[in-house]
C-alpha cells in the first residue's frame, strides 16, 4: 500500500465516523504508522492537521444538516460531534463568519473544505479515457472552436485569498452568490440559447490587486449592451469534463477536484494556461460541466 493510500483509509474512516470521538493513535494504527509520522504525512498531504480537518469536515456536514432539519443547533452540534453548543457556534463563526442560527435563517452557499480524493493526485489518464473517481467521472480531450460563443450576464470582483485554494477554504462562496442573483434576472435576458450557461474568472485592467472578476451568464445570439457580456474566442482549448452524482456536488466538491486534477494534468503534459478559465455548464438529466483551458504548449 502506497502511503497516500494509508492516508486515504483514514480520510475514509473520518467521514463515516464525524459525530463519534477521534483519537490520533487509533488513527494511526489505521494507517499502519507512528502517530507522529501519520500527523507528519496527513498534514502533508492534506494541507491541513489531523484535528483542523476534522473541525472543518464536522463544519460542512453542520451546514448540510442546517438547510436540511428543524433540529435545535445543540443537537446538531451533539451529532456532529461538538462538545458543546458553544464550541460549535464558535467554530462555526470562525470558519464562516456567521452563526449557524444566522445561517439558518438565510442559508447562503459557503466554501467548505472538501475531503480530499487523493488518487487524484496520483494518477494520470491519456485524452478520451474516462477516470472514476469517489462519484464522479472525469474526461481530458482537445477541441478546436471554429466560431465565437457569445454569453449574456453579470459580474463581480472576487478576492483571491477568499475563495484559494479551491477546497482548501471556508467562508462565503462569492461566485455562489453571483451565480444566485444571475438566475434571478434571468428571466429578463433577450434572445437567450437554453442551453450552455458560463462561469470565467479572469483578470481585466479593472479588476484590483489581490482579486479577479467572476462573470456567471447564458448562451445568446449576439453581445447585447444592456447588460455584460462575455465571448469565448475560436481557438484551441483543452477540455476537462466531469460528471456527479448531484448538482450540489457538481458546482463544489466535485468541481474543486476537477480543477486541481486538471490544472496538473497540464503542467505535467507541457500545457501552459492562458489568463482565463470557462466553466460550461449543460443542461442534461446526469449533472455535468465542462472546463475549457486555452492553453500554449511550453
Amino acid at each position: 500500500m502506497y502511503a497516500w493510500e494509508s492516508i486515504q483509509c483514514t480520510l475514509d474512516f473520518i467521514e463515516e465516523n464525524l459525530d463519534a470521538k477521534q483519537d490520533i493513535k487509533q488513527l494511526a494504527a489505521k494507517a499502519a504508522l507512528s502517530p507522529f509520522y501519520y500527523q507528519r504525512l496527513f498534514t502533508k498531504l492534506v494541507k491541513k492537521p489531523v484535528m483542523e480537518y476534522i473541525k472543518l469536515r464536522r463544519l460542512a456536514k453542520a451546514c448540510e444538516i442546517l438547510k436540511e432539519s428543524d433540529d435545535t443547533i445543540l443537537n446538531i452540534a451533539v451529532s456532529c460531534g461538538f462538545g458543546s453548543q458553544e464550541v460549535f457556534t464558535r467554530s462555526f463563526k470562525e470558519a464562516y463568519g456567521m452563526t449557524p442560527t444566522s445561517y439558518r435563517q438565510k442559508p447562503i452557499m459557503l466554501n467548505q473544505f472538501d475531503k480530499p480524493d487523493l488518487l487524484l493526485n496520483e494518477t494520470d489518464i491519456v485524452e478520451n479515457s474516462p477516470l472514476v473517481s469517489e462519484g464522479m467521472v472525469l474526461e481530458m480531450k482537445h477541441i478546436v472552436l471554429e466560431q465565437p460563443i457569445h454569453f449574456t450576464g453579470i459580474s463581480g470582483i472576487v478576492p483571491i485569498s477568499a475563495q484559494l485554494p479551491l477546497g482548501e477554504t471556508c467562508g462565503v462562496d462569492i461566485p455562489g452568490q453571483l451565480w444566485t442573483q444571475f438566475h434571478q434576472l434571468k428571466h429578463q435576458l433577450p434572445k437567450l440559447h437554453h442551453g450552455r450557461e458560463i462561469g470565467v474568472s479572469y483578470l481585466s485592467s479593472k479588476t484590483p490587486d489581490g482579486c479577479f472578476t467572476y462573470f456567471t451568464g447564458a448562451e445568446c445570439e449576439a453581445a447585447n449592451t444592456q447588460w455584460e457580456s462575455f465571448t469565448l474566442p475560436p481557438r484551441a482549448y483543452i477540455i476537462c469534463s466531469f460528471e456527479a452524482e448531484t448538482f450540489d456536488e457538481l458546482v463544489t466538491a466535485s468541481l474543486n477536484k476537477a480543477v486541481k486534477f486538471s490544472t496538473r494534468w497540464l503542467s505535467e503534459h507541457g500545457y501552459v494556461m492562458d489568463c482565463f478559465a470557462p466553466e460550461i455548464y449543460h443542461t442534461a438529466q446526469i449533472p455535468s460541466m465542462e472546463l475549457w483551458y486555452p492553453y500554449q504548449s511550453q
